[in-house]
This record gives structure tokens, sequence and C-alpha cells, in this order.
């Protein structure tokens, strides 16, 4: 065989097949090599930590009514698990917008016909998407949650509210807000694989998470009372709450109610991912 031969031989190229391994991995890569996913991730630990810090170093029990103020955890009087975690709700803002961006995002910058004819099957880049953002989520917002509380028992030392981690419930509640916020980024990758939008899934993510509980109060009353445990942000706050009160669910109920809104919004994600061209 002549060198002429050799040099108009194809050249062999390696396949390799596409595993969910490797989608996990390639999303793993994608969301850490994004500039915006370490502002957003940074911003939602940053107002975690800071609110829940400023609550608990600024609370004075002369200046609250005897019953106390709603809030995440307040079933009664507040307690200092509920100021600690007084900035769940904007973080979870934060949070849920960087599952938007991290989906909806592919969409506005035309990146997801890549990602699709890489992975044709299509349905494993909506899993791995949400693992990944959902595992972060969970570990880092569990973390700066039992930073808050630490910060914050710093302020409330002396104070008939103060407790410590070895109390009863504390550790689920720091570890429940976390799951919480783990919840709210797949929530908000599903919104903007479903929308395919990120300025849409944003609204739609604060119109469910902050407006669709206060537009449910113009309800009467017996069915306002009936629906508003199971709306997705109140569910979520009992999963954090040291005290159950009587007008919420129980942290496992509000865990299972939260749950299973992401995962209706996510099968509506999957659905539209598979059957409809991007």
């Amino acid at each position: 065989m002549t060198a002429d031969t050799l040099s108009a031989a194809p050249a062999r190229t390696t396949v390799r097949k596409v595993t969910g391994r490797r989608v996990l991995r390639s999303e793993w890569a994608k969301f850490w090599s994004l500039r915006s996913s370490w502002i957003t991730l940074g911003v939602a630990l940053f107002l975690l930590m800071l609110f829940g810090a400023i609550a608990s170093a600024t609370y004075s029990p002369d200046a609250l009514p005897s019953d106390g103020p709603p809030g995440p955890g307040a079933g009664g009087d507040s307690d200092a698990v509920s100021l600690a975690l007084t900035g769940v709700t904007f973080a979870s803002l934060a949070i849920g917008v960087l599952g938007v961006l991290l989906s909806a995002g592919e969409y506005s910058t035309g990146m997801i016909r890549s990602t699709l004819a890489a992975v044709p099957r299509r349905l494993p880049v909506l899993w791995s998407k949400s693992a990944v953002i959902g595992a972060i989520a969970l570990v880092l917002t569990t973390i700066a949650a039992l930073a808050a509380f630490q910060l914050g028992a710093l302020g409330l030392d002396g104070e008939k509210i103060a407790l410590s981690l070895s109390d009863d419930g504390v550790l689920r509640s720091l570890a429940g807000a976390g799951a919480y916020l783990g919840l709210v980024a797949v929530f908000g990758v599903a919104l903007g694989v479903l929308i395919r939008s990120s300025s849409g899934a944003i609204a739609a993510l604060v119109g469910i998470l902050l407006i669709l509980p206060g537009l449910a109060s113009l309800l009467p009353d017996s069915l306002y009372d009936t629906m508003n445990p199971y709306f997705p942000s109140n569910a979520g706050s009992a999963v954090y709450a040291l005290q159950e009160s009587s007008d919420s669910l129980s942290p496992g109920a509000g865990l299972a109610v939260f749950a299973g809104w992401v995962a209706l919004t996510l099968a509506g994600a999957a659905y539209r991912l598979a059957r409809t061209d991007a």
C-alpha cells in the first residue's frame, strides 16, 4: 500500500454512546461555566444569610404583638429559626430565576438546538439539568441556612427565644429550608422548559410563589381556608416551619404537596420538550 493510498484513507473517528452519566457531566460543566450561575447563586446565598442575620440582630420582643407576626416557622411567637430563615422568600426567587436561566436561557441563545442534537432523546437533558441544579441548591442553601442560624444566634444571645442546633426540630427546619430551595430550583428549570422564555418563566415563577396566595385571599373565606395551605409557597414554608400552626400542613405533608407541584410542572415540561420542536 503506497503513501498516497494511506493519506487518502478516511480517518477513523470514535463515536461515544450518549449515556445519562455523560449528559449529567455535560450539564454540570455547563452550569459552572456560566457567569450568571455564579452570580445568581451567590446572590441567593447572600440574601438568605443577610436577612436572617439582620432579623435576628434587630429582634425586640417589646416591639411585637403578643401573638407574633406571621413568618417562616411562626405558628405563634417568633422563634430563632423563623428569624434566621427570614431570607428564604428572597432566596427562593433568586434560586428559581437561576433554574429558569439554566433552561430557558438556552432557548434565548439558540444553544438548545446544539444540546438536543447531541442528545436526541431529549428528556435526559431535562432530568440532568434538574438533578444538577437541585443538588447544588440543596447542599449550598442548607449550608447557608446553618450559617444564617449561627449568625442569628449571636444577635439573640440572652433572649428567651434563643435556640441551639441541638434543640428539637432545629436541624430538621434548617434542612427543610434547603430541601425547599432545592425544589424551587427544579421548579424554575421546569418552568423554563415549559414556557421557553426567560422573562415569561420568571413572571410565572413570581406569580405562583408570591402573587397567587394574595389573589386567593379574594375568594370566599371557607374556600380560601381550604385551599390556602396547598398553594406552592405555603406548602413549601411548612417544610421548614419549626412550629406547626393550626392552619398549615405538617412538614412532611408540605414537602409532599410542594414536590407534587414540581413534579406536575416537570411532567408538562417533559411532554413539551419531547413533542414539540425546539
